[in-house]
């Protein structure tokens, strides 16, 4: 058995429903559990046991077995060795029939809560295929408590995490059973810094689902969100983290812009803060909400070479908030967003937005390549428009970018110039005729630059 075991464990590529019925043919399934109770006494037996039994039970075949062997799946589940447990979990995930549910899941809970890594992600996978059934939701919420070691309390929400990204269905019946209030309890909770920073990256996890807004705002959440991010006394990434989480979930809150405004002003989260405003401001409803006082600092640190990392942060985020991936904002907004702009170059050693423009493209690629995005975004305006062919110097710098990275980069911001010069009432106006033919050309040539259409070349063959 130990032999035939390692065998078909071992055995390259995919096993079939064939060669399964073959061994348990020759193996019952009683014959090998009842050889795993006395592995211990076998070194390597339980290893080649385990590792067979798991590719059986990924068959149709073999997993046919399983509801008849659910008392060895149960003893699986409370077994000493972390392998079988491991086993037993994989078991209940290949299950066809969901049967005996209210016996087995608290034991998988279990597993879970105690298991190793390798149970914790088995049983883990097993509760989200029993979440997928209705029967499955009704019986998983009532067993989930609070009451555990840190470690067990973020596995508990690791899983909250991944059921709540299932189906709507499924996130309303974490929201109705009060799940939620676990992790409210564990961002509060900021006397471990380890298991709270877990919890955020759970939360950050969240917002990213497509259910995660509708009913993370209906929660104390965001209150608390912004009580981090407005405490000096916390950790800085704590600050951080719940910045980011912000920036995923806010549009319209403006208490917490305000608290992500004010860490703008000479802290270590600068470059997190102007990274959640750009990421508010890639829809047109966050855009409007951000030009106002809060988006002039996004302006300023645009144009500031004093802090890298905050330029660069800086240049995506104006990008976003100037609709590079989407339509303009209503006049009121428009005429915000330039007058920012505006200000920000007559403030400055540059006086004009075409000097702003051309000073970040003429500094590292790595700038270079963010403030190409910044001008694609802002060049639909005639104002900025004709700000960037004011200079020769930048329609010659989009044209003709060599640095590999960033040929994609320039090739959508020669292609937004182009483009808004056509719509444009300048499009024939002879001033502009040499730039437009310019950019015309480097769009017809494409993101590398093409020389030209590639042409059969016949010669005579060498021969030696």
């Amino acid at each position: 058995l130990a032999q035939a075991a390692s065998d078909f464990a071992s055995f390259p590529g995919l096993q079939t429903d064939i060669s399964a019925k073959e061994f348990l043919d020759r193996f019952p399934l009683s014959v090998i559990f009842s050889a795993l109770q006395s592995a211990p006494d076998m070194p390597g037996l339980e290893s080649a046991l385990v590792s067979c039994l798991e590719r059986i039970f990924k068959t149709k075949y073999g997993s046919s077995f399983i509801p008849q062997y659910m008392p060895f799946v149960q003893g699986g589940l409370q077994a000493h060795s972390q392998m079988v447990r491991c086993l037993a979990c994989k078991a209940f995930s290949f299950l066809l029939e969901n049967v005996q549910l209210v016996i087995v899941y608290p034991l998988l809970l279990n597993c879970l809560i105690e298991g190793d890594e390798l149970v914790a992600a088995a049983s883990s996978d097993a509760i989200m295929n029993l979440a997928r059934c209705h029967e499955g939701i009704s019986i998983i919420f009532p067993y989930i408590a609070g009451h555990c070691s840190s470690l067990a309390r973020i596995r508990v929400l690791a899983l909250i995490t991944k059921l709540f990204s299932i189906s709507s269905s499924v996130a309303s019946a974490i929201y109705e059973s009060k799940l939620l209030n676990l992790l409210e309890a564990e961002v509060n909770n900021t006397s471990d810094i380890l298991t709270t920073l877990s919890a955020l990256e759970l939360l950050y996890e969240l917002a990213e689902s497509p259910h995660g807004t509708k009913f993370l705002l209906r929660t104390t959440l965001l209150q608390l969100l912004t009580s981090i991010i407005s405490n000096n006394s916390l950790e800085s990434i704590l600050r951080s983290r719940a910045i980011m989480i912000n920036g995923r979930l806010l549009s319209s809150i403006k208490n917490a812009l305000l608290a992500i405004d004010a860490r703008l002003q000479d802290t270590d989260e600068r470059e997190s803060a102007l990274e959640a405003l750009g990421q508010i401001g890639a829809s047109s409803q966050g855009a409007a909400l951000l030009l106002s006082p809060i988006a002039r600092h996004v302006v300023d640190a645009a144009f500031d070479r004093h802090g890298r990392a905050k330029q660069l942060a800086a240049l995506h985020a104006l990008a976003n908030i100037s609709g590079e991936n989407r339509l303009e904002l209503n006049d009121d907004t428009e005429e915000c967003l330039r007058q920012l702009v505006y200000a920000t170059a007559a403030n400055s050693s540059k006086l004009t937005p075409s000097g702003l423009f051309l000073s970040v493209l003429q500094q590292d690629s790595e700038i270079r390549f963010a403030a190409y995005r910044m001008i694609a975004g802002l060049v639909t305006r005639l104002w900025c428009l004709l700000e960037v062919c004011s200079k020769q110097e930048i329609i010659s710098i989009v044209t003709d970018e060599t640095a590999k990275n960033g040929m994609e980069a320039r090739y959508k911001c020669c292609t937004a110039i182009s483009r808004a010069l056509l719509v444009s009432n300048k499009h024939s106006d002879a001033t502009f005729s040499e730039i437009a033919a310019k950019l015309q050309e480097a769009v017809r040539r494409g993101p590398y630059l093409a020389k030209g259409e590639a042409q059969p070349v016949v010669m005579t063959a060498e021969r030696f």
